[in-house]
C-alpha cells in the first residue's frame, strides 16, 4: 500500500483528491508552485495521518490559494514570509506521523 493510499483510502476520497488536484492545476503558475511546494512540505515534514484533516488542510489552501488569486494578490501576502510557518500552524491540532510513530516507540519501548 503507497502513502497515499494510507491516507486516502475510499474511492469518494479518491475523487475529493482527484478534484482537489484538478482545482490545484487551474490555479496561476505562482500559486500553482507554491501549492506544489506546501504539499511537498507538508508530506516530507510529518504528514498529517487522517483524510478528514487533510481534506480540511488542502481544501482549505485553495480556497485560500484561488481568493488571493482572484484578487491579484501574492502568495506571500496571503501565507506571510515565513510559508514553512504557515503550514505548520495549519496542523498544529492535528496527529501527524511523527505523533503516531513516537506513540508506537514509547508503546514499544513501554512493554519491556
Amino acid at each position: 500500500m503507497s502513502f497515499f493510499e494510507k491516507i486516502i483510502g475510499s474511492l469518494d476520497e479518491k475523487r475529493e483528491w482527484k478534484a482537489m488536484e484538478t482545482r490545484a492545476k487551474s490555479l496561476p503558475g505562482e500559486y500553482r508552485n507554491a501549492y506544489k511546494a506546501i504539499q511537498k512540505y507538508m508530506w516530507t515534514s510529518g504528514g498529517i495521518t487522517d483524510w478528514e484533516d487533510t481534506s480540511r488542510v488542502f481544501d482549505g489552501i485553495l480556497d485560500l490559494f484561488e481568493e488571493g488569486a482572484a484578487e491579484g494578490k501574492k502568495v506571500t501576502e496571503l501565507t506571510g514570509e515565513d510559508v514553512a510557518a504557515f503550514c505548520d500552524e495549519l496542523v498544529k491540532d492535528t496527529k501527524t506521523w511523527q505523533d503516531k510513530y513516537r506513540a508506537k516507540l514509547n508503546d514499544t519501548i513501554g512493554r519491556d
